[in-house]
């Protein structure tokens, strides 16, 4: 029998099956309303088609949960139609479409390590490190003098990422990513 998860206990990247077909929750939202009974707004991605689809779902609603297992790969090259990456166990070259990883390849350097994600063993996304350094190759000069605070502006990074930064950070200089909101942490 496979393990069951209820609406509560949902989390980003996790696994489900509906309809026959396995999703991954993109994003999710718990909902009270004041009057009747509380649901979860749900942003759901079909592993076999890649559609994306909004679901609502009762509190409490249970569903299969998908086991996944994760392997650590390191990202070889963008091969345009699809991403390389391999196996640093096995040394096995393995590939996803690239439309799949789009929001994750800017802030992937070739030969970085990254933790693969397998869903009843087939490949299925990439998980990246929660913050990378990475340096700045263009962006505006900062002026001396600029200290007015939350003032930003836009940095191009080493892998064609562009995120905000603030007046203080110049050409050359290592900074800290958040991957998962594409923002300035620190200086690294």
């Amino acid at each position: 029998m496979a393990e069951t998860v209820s609406t509560n206990q949902f989390k980003n990247g996790m696994h489900v099956e509906l309809d026959g077909q396995v999703w991954r929750i993109v994003e999710f939202q718990h909902v009270k309303p004041g009057k009747g009974g509380a649901f979860v707004r749900t942003k759901l991605k079909s592993l076999d088609s890649g559609s994306v689809v909004d679901r609502t779902f009762r509190a409490g609603e249970k569903m299969p949960r998908i086991r996944t297992e994760t392997k650590s790969v390191q990202y070889l090259y963008d091969a345009g139609e699809e991403v390389v990456f391999m196996d640093t166990g096995s040394y096995e070259q393995i590939s996803l479409p690239h439309t799949d990883l789009e929001d994750q390849l800017p802030f992937m350097q070739p030969s970085s390590e990254v933790m693969l994600l397998l869903v009843n063993g087939r490949p299925s996304a990439v998980d990246l490190p929660a913050s990378v350094e990475l340096a700045v190759v263009e962006t505006e000069p900062g002026v001396k003098g600029d200290t007015v605070s939350n003032v930003t502006k836009p940095a191009t990074l080493e892998t064609g990422a562009v995120v905000q930064v603030p007046l203080f950070v110049n050409v050359g200089d290592r900074i800290k990513v958040d991957t998962r909101e594409a923002r300035y942490i620190s200086r690294a």
